[in-house]
């Protein structure tokens, strides 16, 4: 997985009745834009994150595209 600052995550519900999370990275403390990640959710609270299966990078359109290449 590889992201960059500003691009958004959801982390799918991996059990029935959970509910989805989403959040936007803040800090990437991988090399390349790998994990892990700080993650500032959408309920306000900040985590650093290792993504696991259900996990999906939303890619910021704001030109992140070249930050990784």
């Amino acid at each position: 997985m590889r992201a960059v600052v500003g691009d958004m995550l959801t982390v799918r519900n991996l059990h029935r009745g959970d509910a989805e999370r989403h959040g936007t990275i803040t800090e990437v403390h991988g090399k390349d834009g790998a994990p892990p990640y700080v993650v500032q959710w959408q309920d306000g609270h900040e985590t650093l994150f290792f993504p696991s299966a259900g996990t999906v990078v939303e890619h910021h359109p704001s030109g992140t595209e070249a930050a990784r290449s």
